[in-house]
């Protein structure tokens, strides 16, 4: 706003409200007597530019957009810790609480028995980090008799700090609906608190009055596993005394909590044209890009459930023909594309209102 207001425009405008009969050439009294003013209102001009810019929501800087949300109540979601399932054999064997395993990089240690020879292990780091695929735990405690270790899979993701621009978003989505007693809003909002939550669908009046459906998806933008979506609906809205209010959800709301599913896309690609080789030395390359848009598809899930003061819409993801071949286009030796099919049809695929795109069998034939 203040970018016109440097040093020498400043300067100027003072020299000129000193009349000519005096000296005012570089090196005379009355210009070496402004100078240092001068350079000293530019500074100024700059902070009331940085003030400007730290004031308002869609501009500020992390620290100051933080100060900002607390009048609203709201701050950045912390960094939480990954919990998966493990399984260990012998299976009659009893795993100590507390024993501690490694995985590359990352440690967990054993918090909870769910079944013989399976068990729940938290991990010690914050973040993304504990997310790790199927794999070998190795021991970092000596526990008699055990032969093997295995991280089946992640059971509630762990989460990152909540970014700036992600916090951003969720400061100014505030002003666009009022969250109270148990409307869509609320439950959005109290939802997506949820560790390893990354978006959610509520559908209210689901099976008559005072009933509530919710399905949802995970931080890293998958179906949640049958152990996630029974903690999530024990804390919204626990089965043995569903419409008590014990949970997050209100006296007299029945919550049914679910999860998104996974919808397979079969991609058929006829006629690629390549400036050498064959499909084969382009397949690793075309399965990530179109893994990569699926990825960043799936993120908007949520958002295509609109449900405003005055509106309310629900649909389901969109995949685009043209997006993939545009995305296809931009790999380094493919010249062309042609009659992309999704599912074996030729136009654009609408999935399920809680159904995430997944690549399938990708062929070129």
């Amino acid at each position: 706003m203040y970018e016109h207001m440097t040093y020498e425009t400043i300067l100027q405008r003072m020299l000129d409200r000193v009349p000519n009969k005096f000296d005012k050439r570089e090196g005379s009294v009355i210009y070496d007597a402004l100078a240092p003013a001068a350079l000293e209102l530019a500074l100024a001009y700059i902070e009331l530019d940085v003030y400007l810019t730290e004031t308002f929501g869609d501009t500020a800087a992390r620290e100051y957009l933080i100060k900002r949300a607390r009048e609203r109540g709201l701050t950045p979601e912390p960094a939480t810790y990954a919990k998966v399932k493990g399984l260990f054999t012998p299976t009659e064997l009893s795993i100590p609480i507390g024993a501690r395993f490694s995985y590359d990089d990352v440690n967990y240690a054993v918090t909870e028995k769910v079944s013989s020879g399976v068990y729940f292990l938290t991990c010690e780091a914050a973040g993304i980090a504990g997310n790790k695929s199927a794999g070998m735990l190795l021991p970092i405690d000596y526990v008699a008799g055990l032969q093997t270790a295995t991280l089946m899979e992640v059971t509630v993701p762990g989460e990152d700090e909540e970014a700036t621009e992600v916090f951003r978003a969720r400061y100014l989505a505030s002003f666009n609906s009022q969250a109270y007693g148990g409307n869509i809003a609320d439950y959005r909002e109290k939802v997506n608190k949820i560790q390893g939550i990354g978006g959610v669908k509520v559908y209210p009046v689901w099976q008559g009055g005072g009933t509530v459906r919710i399905a949802f998806m995970t931080s890293e933008f998958k179906p949640p596993t049958p152990e996630f979506v029974s903690e999530v609906q024990e804390l919204i809205d626990p089965i043995p005394y569903q419409g008590e209010g014990l949970g997050i959800a209100p006296i007299g709301h029945i919550v049914t909590v679910g999860g998104v599913s996974d919808s397979q896309i079969a991609i058929g690609l006829p006629h690629l044209s390549f400036a050498s080789g064959t499909y084969d030395d382009y397949k690793d390359d075309i399965e990530a890009t179109i893994d990569t848009y699926f990825a960043e598809l799936n993120k908007d899930w949520q958002s295509t459930q609109r449900a405003e003061i005055d509106s309310y819409s629900n649909t389901g993801l969109v995949v685009r023909i043209s997006q993939i071949e545009s995305r296809l286009l931009d790999i380094e030796g493919i010249e062309d594309i042609q009659d992309t099919t999704l599912n074996g049809v030729g136009e654009n695929l609408t999935l399920g209102v809680d159904e995430l795109a997944v690549r399938g069998e990708v062929t070129n034939e």
